[in-house]
């Protein structure tokens, strides 16, 4: 089943330093953009990651120092990837967890915006997850009837993600061709503030810590009721994307 699809959609894989979308690094990404009209526009590039890349990561995806030391850093390559996304919905695998918010924290270390909450985001893991329980590999040989050649490289992982989605659309009457509606059934963000999900909204639409001592309070409440909770969290280790959203709320609190 082919696609039906009002925007642009980006399926995209990561191969990285690491699995810290604080700490680690893109050294691969791999995009397919599908249109509505269904003409494909595909590229792979490898990026430096200005820090070692772990012995542990290279045995996975097979990318060491020395094929990436003359390589672009990501921050030479952010607006113009970021103009190639402009408009566009996102899919992948595992990408709600993982890919989403360490691409959303390289583009705010290189300063490049991108406001994640206006895209229509699809987790074809969560799709498969939910039906079947499998790995990627899983997913193509049982949808598609393929093995995956060249598993962890991000090229054959965005096609691979690509054709499970359209194999799922045809296989499962209940899913709806549909971006926003599969959006919405399956995808972690839909009551994420930040893409961690250290913020979310609760029932009512108001935005409540999800961790630590004030979980399940609202984020408002417990800025004007303990202050240095916000320094501390600029301070500590959490994702640029959270502080970001943190600020917001911070800031429309006082400008009331």
């Amino acid at each position: 089943m082919e696609l039906n699809l009002k925007n642009p959609l980006i399926f995209f894989d990561l191969e990285t330093t690491g699995t810290d979308t604080v700490k680690d690094r893109i050294v691969e990404i791999s995009y397919l953009k599908i249109f509505p009209n269904g003409k494909e526009e595909s590229k792979t590039k490898r990026l430096n990651p200005e820090m070692h890349i772990p012995e542990g990561a290279s045995a996975v995806h097979g990318i060491y120092d020395e094929d990436v030391k003359d390589c672009p850093t990501f921050k030479q390559v952010a607006k113009s990837l970021a103009q190639q996304m402009e408009g566009c919905d996102l899919a992948g695998f595992n990408s709600s967890r993982f890919d989403v918010p360490l691409l959303a924290e390289e583009f705010l270390r290189a300063g490049v915006d991108i406001d994640f909450s206006k895209r229509k985001m699809i987790d074809v893991q969560i799709i498969f997850h939910k039906k079947e329980q499998r790995t990627l590999e899983a997913a193509l040989r049982f949808y598609c009837g393929k093995e995956l050649e060249n598993a962890h490289s991000a090229e054959a992982d965005t096609r691979a993600t690509y054709e499970v989605l359209k194999a799922q659309l045809d296989k499962y009457p209940d899913l709806v061709n549909d971006i926003e509606k599969l959006s919405e059934d399956y995808s972690f963000f839909n009551n994420n503030v930040d893409l961690a999900g250290r913020i979310i909204l609760n029932e009512d639409g108001i935005e409540i810590f999800n961790f630590g001592k004030h979980k399940g309070k609202p984020v408002a409440e417990v800025l004007k009721n303990e202050p240095s909770f916000y320094a501390w969290m600029m301070d500590a280790d959490f994702p640029l994307n959270t502080k970001q959203a943190l600020t917001k709320i911070k800031l429309r609190e006082i400008n009331k």
